[in-house]
């Protein structure tokens, strides 16, 4: 049975009522960013088709924000016995609200989607938990309903003629869900979408690759356009290396200059001449570019050599200074 005044109840209970079929837009399943970086946005897939999954199971869960997805895939694993699980939920009133199968059920279906998702709180077929929501497809049933003593969402799924009759032998409202014009859930598999997104980063990985490899092409050429074609004036430059390096040899000239090879003819000459009248050079010593020395000589020579100084030696020579 299915319930025609469906507009009208809604106001009655203060809901606001949405005809699908007389031109609203159904909402459909859009590519999202890992599509798009994965380079999969193309064949993305937003028309699903209905089906009903033959191991379809259901439940609660209590919701904690940021944990929704975690949450519901290990609730859904453990209720097929598999971690490969495709899986849709909603949140309403402080629960989790969700479906889920094992992956194996798609081997024929693919793109497909459930029906009854569609009535789970929160999405666009619910109206409350005191009715029953059905949906047949290919000779197969499938209900939806609330226990109204423990409150609990129950799932049925199985041939038409055997869901059906006892289904409608519960003392409830019934309506059946229109997949022409119910907003589509798309189902969830956390598998995939890892995979999707190790793809997306191989892709995007490639992709800098060979914008770094493209940018490095282009700097390179303009390096050998610049080199080979701008016009080059050395004649500066050259000039400027001149004279750095003259004025670095006249430099390392007047480094090199020393009075030393000046001081030792001198000596040479003064230790001649001392040697001739028995003299003796005890001192030679260059102060701020002047030369001061002392010798010991006889008295009779001492005058000749420079001024003496009035004490003899222990030898009985004279000392004489001289500049």
């Amino acid at each position: 049975m299915v319930l025609k005044d469906k507009n009208k109840d809604d106001l009655e209970k203060g809901k606001p009522s949405l005809d699908k079929s007389q031109g609203a837009s159904i909402a459909r399943p859009k590519a999202s960013v890992s599509d798009y970086l994965s380079g999969e946005s193309k064949s993305f897939v937003s028309n699903l088709k209905p089906y009903l999954p033959q191991e379809l199971v259901g439940g609660m869960l209590p919701h904690v924000s940021g944990t929704e997805e975690e949450a519901v895939w290990n609730a859904a694993s453990q209720a097929c016995g598999t971690e490969k699980v495709h899986y849709c939920y909603s949140i309403d009133d402080g629960r989790i609200w969700y479906l889920s199968c094992p992956s194996s059920s798609f081997a024929s279906n693919p793109d497909s989607w459930c029906p009854l998702a569609a009535a789970l709180p929160g999405n666009s077929e619910y109206w409350d938990r005191e009715t029953v929501y059905l949906f047949e497809h290919e000779g197969i049933a499938s209900a939806l309903r609330w226990d109204p003593e423990t409150g609990r969402m129950q799932v049925f799924l199985g041939a038409s003629r055997t869901i059906l009759p006892r289904v409608q032998s519960m003392d409830a409202n019934f309506v059946t869900i229109n997949h022409e014009v119910a907003d589509i859930v798309p189902w969830r598999s956390r598998m995939l979408k890892t995979e999707q997104l190790s793809r997306a980063t191989g892709r995007i990985l490639v992709l800098s690759g060979l914008f770094v490899c493209l940018i490095s092409a282009i700097i390179l050429i303009f390096n050998y356009i610049s080199i080979n074609i701008l016009e080059r004036n050395l004649s500066k430059v050259k000039r400027d290396t001149d004279n750095a390096a003259l004025s670095l040899m006249y430099n390392a000239s007047n480094i090199m200059q020393s009075d030393t090879i000046k001081h030792m003819v001198y000596i040479q000459e003064l230790l001649d001449k001392l040697s001739n009248v028995d003299g003796t050079l005890v001192r030679y010593e260059v102060k701020k570019g002047k030369v001061e020395w002392e010798a010991l000589l006889p008295p009779a020579f001492a005058r000749d050599f420079g001024k003496p100084q009035q004490e003899l030696e222990k030898d009985g020579r004279v000392r004489v200074k001289n500049r």
